[in-house]
């Protein structure tokens, strides 16, 4: 990786040994080298960096499909698991179970669909992909009826919005005291409109007590607009941005 960002500035660096021969003995010919070297230093420098930019887009592609892949595979290993449920109680005969269950993947389905309405696609990706690198932490997404922060945002605003978020959630999937062998924590988001402030409310147990996670979050929204707010419970944080469509 190193002799790869290393390459252009080493082919720009050569110029000098042809400079220093143009400088010793400034004859044509050396001068016309020079000129050369310089046409060929530079092409070669612009043709790396565009691979080096293209290698890194097609990693990052790869990486984005690799956890897309990875998404759907938990969605349909969900969904197994709730047909197997529900082919158990229809065998049984436990059809007050089985309509209960069904109401129960129906409200995870819909709240998957105001998920996928929010309007950010990268605040969206993380939410819905989040179970598959989830570790100790159990995340739970409530979303206000007919929220769309893509009708109350600017793009910019919207991803940073997304960025304060997504940090906090690491914040306190990482932060705040280890959890004990094999105990899952538990977060949920709830976002919503307060006038014209959009907030999104983290509520769970063990959020961390100190400020460091204030400091933590404030230097990564990227705009004055978001205040990251600890509320008087002492288990809710909350973030607020004003709207400026």
């Amino acid at each position: 990786m190193f002799q790869r960002i290393r390459a252009p500035y080493l082919a720009l660096g050569s110029i000098l040994i042809p400079l220093v021969f143009s400088l010793l003995y400034p004859e044509g010919l050396t001068i016309i080298i020079l000129a050369l070297w310089s046409v060929v230093a530079a092409c070669f420098g612009m043709w790396y960096t565009r691979r080096q930019a293209e290698y890194e887009r097609k990693a990052a592609l790869r990486s984005l499909e690799r956890t897309a892949i990875a998404t759907l595979n938990h969605h349909r290993h969900d969904w197994m698991n709730d047909l197997q449920v529900l082919y158990g109680y229809i065998r049984m005969n436990k059809h007050d179970k089985s309509a209960a269950y069904v109401e129960t993947i129906k409200e995870r389905v819909a709240e998957d669909s105001k998920i996928s309405k929010l309007g950010i696609p990268s605040l969206v990706f993380y939410l819905q992909s989040f179970r598959v690198n989830a570790g100790n932490l159990q995340l739970s997404v409530q979303v206000e009826e007919q929220l769309k922060l893509d009708a109350v945002m600017s793009p910019e605003d919207g991803e940073s919005l997304a960025s304060a978020v997504i940090e906090t959630v690491r914040a306190y999937q990482y932060g705040g005291g280890r959890s004990s062998w094999g105990e899952v924590r538990r977060l949920t988001l709830f976002f919503g409109m307060d006038q014209k402030d959009v907030i999104v409310r983290f509520e769970g147990s063990d959020i961390p007590a100190d400020t460091n996670l204030l400091k933590q979050v404030k230097p990564i929204h990227g705009s004055e607009r978001i205040r990251t707010e600890k509320l008087p419970t002492g288990e809710m944080l909350q973030i607020r941005m004003e709207c400026q469509t």
